[in-house]
């Protein structure tokens, strides 16, 4: 028997290998290459799908920071728009700008890997969860001034004054950002802590810390607007038909209603209201549901509630006669002239 070249029976198997790594590599794309098995990898989409959801997000990112920056500007620069259900809007506006630039990071992140380091991955989710409840906050506060408004009208003036306004708005962020952050305060502390590999960024918050959160940012602000929206458009309803049949009703003395601009009022940030419910629990069900989530569910709760930022400032145009004016100031550029800030607009 003619003995077998040592080459014949190795080469073979070598190329083999190298074909199988090669294989492998085609398959697999890190996050950081340079890395090697410390780094994550990133999971194959489709080009067409990633291109269509880039685009997508950064309109909703480009909407979202300029319809509420022109809400930002009219508010803070027309001096008939000082009172205090637009200063309540304002930092309303706020919080929907800073959601724009929220939207921008998470493009950055929509290919799976997390492009910057642990401690800016723990920061993200302060910031986003900060928002997130100052969001919160604010539509709690629109309805207790819609609240005062509509059912003791007329201790209105006295009992929200714009200086009260500005220590809530004051209280409400404040209390939001500490309040987020002594939750994920073990994640600021050890960043990267539930990290398992380079490219992802993880924030795990302990069950008590979970269920703070649930409680405080979502079940008793909600039932607090929901309680409170009930009663005004109760309230509302009956002044509006009492008026209608010219009807004033005497309970020891005369019974004062609300204006008519008020109740007004009252429908518009009502819708701006259901509007922010529809977007938020559909977020929080998710998450509270036991069962497993796929990427899907995710990301379009996750969007939803991103999309309403930008809705809110829709709202306004098509229901507040004075932002549609203040457009046509700011794109003409009347609100630079010397007076602008003394305009009548509404």
């Amino acid at each position: 028997m003619t003995p077998v070249p040592r080459e014949s029976c190795v080469e073979p198997s070598d190329e083999s290998r190298i074909g199988e790594e090669k294989e492998t590599h085609n398959d697999v794309e890190l996050c950081f290459p340079q890395l090697l098995n410390a780094s994550c990898t990133r999971p194959k989409r489709p080009h067409s799908e990633v291109i269509l959801t880039e685009l997508v997000l950064s309109c909703i990112t480009l909407l979202t920071a300029t319809l509420n920056m022109m809400v930002i500007i009219s508010i803070s620069l027309l001096k008939q728009l000082h009172t205090p259900t637009n200063l309540l809007l304002l930092s309303l506006a706020v919080s929907d700008f800073f959601v724009g630039f929220l939207i921008a990071l998470q493009i950055t992140y929509i290919d799976g890997c997390w492009p910057s380091n642990d401690f800016m991955c723990s920061l993200f989710y302060v910031i986003e969860c900060s928002i997130t409840s100052a969001s919160v906050g604010n539509m709690v506060l629109i309805s207790l001034d819609r609240y005062v408004a509509i059912c003791d009208p007329m201790h209105y003036s006295t009992k929200v004054t714009p200086k009260r306004v500005k220590v809530c708005v004051c209280l409400c962020w404040t209390s939001s950002i500490i309040f987020q952050t002594l939750l994920l305060r073990d994640n600021l502390e050890q960043p990267g802590k539930h990290v398992s590999c380079h490219g992802e960024c993880v924030v795990v918050s302990n069950s008590i810390a979970a269920a703070a959160d649930v409680i405080f940012t979502f079940i008793c602000p909600i039932t607090v607007i929901v309680v409170l929206y009930v009663r005004v458009f109760a309230v509302a309803v009956s002044q509006a038909r009492a008026m209608r049949a010219h009807i004033v009703t005497l309970q020891g003395s005369v019974k004062v209603t609300a204006k008519k601009s008020e109740i007004k009022a009252a429908r518009t940030l009502g819708v701006v209201v259901v509007v922010f419910l529809i977007c938020i629990c559909p977020y929080y069900c998710v998450f509270l549901s036991s069962n497993v989530h796929n990427a899907l569910s995710v990301a379009f709760v996750v969007c939803l509630f991103y999309f309403n930022s930008c809705l809110n400032p829709v709202i306004y145009a098509f229901f507040y006669p004075w932002f549609r004016k203040c457009l046509r100031l700011i794109f003409t550029l009347e609100i630079l002239k010397p007076g602008s800030r003394e305009a009548n607009i509404l």
